[in-house]
């Protein structure tokens, strides 16, 4: 810290460093703690500490002194001041920022060389058809004066050459002056950018009751700053090394510099008030014969998930499952006030994996590679894209849901190319016997196949889902037909998925035939 004495800063124009000693990153803002050693006079005194931020929030400023001595902070405020810059740059610039600003002008001195040559040019152009039109109405009149126009119009033509010439020379260098220009210009947006015109101060008025060392702590929020998690997947055989990071954003005109970091999904900025309910009227009325005579029904797709955001498109908020998460950085960091994304370790575990190669051949025909293990983290893992790596290199980027301490985790490491599967339907409709019942026969085959190189041995086994309706009404009856499929489903659950375990050898084939039924009444309409 540094340790400056009150009377040295009065002395002086130079305002106390307030550096940033800590930052906790929320969703889409920041909130910022400095801290600074003083030597404190005794009485009322102001000091002035800074510069900050001038994008922190005026309302959340607060300042406590800490130390053996009493000190009381009386008031506390954010000062901005407005220094606007000048056309040229100053001393205290770089040497890159003083050659653009050459470039500048050479390229507006050589835009305006290039105009007047130009110019010169068309006034020379409209003197030469003067005294070519000259020429010819004297010619027509009888009266010659050759040497006289030879000598004009020789005249005219070298002036001509001698500005064209010049006037190619300078776009030349103007082209040339353009391109270095681009280049240095790129350099310097890449390495300073413009010193702010405004800034802020931390203007305090302390009342100490004696001398002494003191320990001054201000905190306040700060726009222009958040972070989002992300995570990296490597695949080892059957070990799972994941990597938990925070994806860091900040342009707030300061740098982070060596602070302790930490994350938090709290979210500052919902309103504390409840909803406003609006009215909301329920009505019955007798339904009619027609109604009592028929049913309807209707088919309808449901997604069946676990515990976990919605996906959504874009830059989506941070989902903590509905309990704030605080998470912390073991190292310091620095994040400059660039506005780019800087990627902060959290934390990583190594686990054992489990392996399974799976299919829906009614949502894509692909056999994925599917790894679950168990979250070993010792934090909640938030949803966030993961970049997946395995053997051959990076295979991709998916997605992770949110995963509790503990859960299993379930991570897609794309696509097998060597897999096939072909998928066909058919559906025979039948209506008939005493109650005029409708049944309705679906029959799925599924056609896998399995293309190995030459030499590759053992057989894999490939989890085939596919899934059959499941009824809410009593008039409509789902009705799996066992003994029709071949082979017999391993397992079917409450949500209608039919799963089998299909064992393919190198280069092996395999049929699967899923023959399921439904059964209506005959007062079902819209099946």
């Amino acid at each position: 810290m540094t340790v400056i004495t009150t009377s040295a800063a009065s002395a002086s124009a130079t305002a106390i460093p307030l550096p940033v000693t800590a930052v906790t990153c929320l969703e889409d803002r920041a909130h910022v703690e400095r801290g600074v050693r003083l030597d404190l006079a005794a009485g009322v005194q102001r000091l002035r500490l800074g510069p900050v931020s001038a994008l922190a929030v005026d309302r959340t400023l607060h300042a406590e002194l800490t130390g053996p001595h009493t000190a009381t902070v009386l008031d506390a405020r954010l000062v901005r001041t407005w220094t606007p810059q000048g056309p040229r740059p100053s001393d205290d610039d770089s040497a890159l920022r003083h050659r653009v600003h050459e470039l500048e002008e050479e390229r507006t001195a050589l835009d305006r060389e290039c105009d007047r040559l130009r110019g010169r040019l068309d006034l020379l152009g409209r003197l030469a058809a003067d005294l070519l039109r000259e020429c010819g109405e004297a010619a027509g009149a009888g009266t010659t004066d050759r040497e006289r126009w030879t000598r004009e119009l020789d005249r005219v033509d070298g002036e001509r050459d001698a500005y064209g010439e010049r006037l190619r020379s300078a776009e030349a260098r103007l082209a040339a002056l353009r391109g270095e220009l681009v280049q240095a210009q790129r350099a310097l947006d890449a390495s300073e950018e413009r010193p702010a015109e405004l800034v802020a101060h931390v203007e305090l008025t302390v009342d100490a009751a004696a001398a002494g060392p003191a320990e001054l702590r201000v905190g306040h929020l700060t726009p222009c700053a958040l972070w989002r998690p992300a995570y990296r997947a490597v695949l080892d055989g059957d070990a799972l090394t994941l990597e938990t990071e925070a994806v860091v954003w900040q342009r707030t005109g300061e740098d982070w510099s060596d602070v302790r970091l930490t994350l938090s999904t709290a979210r500052s900025t919902l309103a504390s008030d409840p909803p406003r309910l609006g009215e909301d009227r329920l009505t019955l009325k007798d339904r009619t014969a027609a109604e009592r005579r028929t049913v309807d029904v209707e088919l309808r797709e449901e997604e069946i998930a676990d515990l976990g955001p919605v996906p959504v498109q874009g830059l989506p908020g941070v989902d903590d499952g509905g309990q704030t998460r605080v998470l912390a950085a073991p190292a310091s960091v620095s994040v400059p006030s660039d506005g780019r994304a800087h990627r902060v370790p959290l934390s990583e575990f190594t686990t054992a994996a489990r392996n399974e190669y799976a299919c829906a051949p009614e949502l894509s025909p692909l056999v994925t590679r599917v790894v679950r293990c168990d979250n070993r983290s010792g934090h909640a893992l938030l949803a966030g894209p993961v970049d997946l790596v395995r053997d051959s290199g990076f295979a991709g980027r998916g997605t992770l849901d949110f995963t509790a301490p503990g859960a299993p985790v379930e991570l897609a490491f794309g696509s097998c190319d060597d897999h096939r599967v072909v998928r066909e339907t058919e559906e025979s409709r039948d209506t008939g016997g005493l109650m005029q019942h409708t049944v309705v026969t679906r029959t799925v085959r599924l056609h896998l196949s399995r293309f190995s190189a030459p030499g590759e041995q053992g057989e894999r086994t490939v989890v085939v889902r596919e899934r059959i309706p499941v009824s809410e009404v009593s008039a409509v009856e789902v009705r799996l037909r066992k003994e029709s499929c071949s082979p017999a489903p391993d397992a079917v659950d409450a949500e209608g998925i039919v799963r089998w375990d299909v064992p393919l050898a190198p280069g092996g084939r395999r049929t699967v035939t899923l023959v399921y039924e439904l059964s209506a009444s005959a007062k079902v309409a819209g099946l």
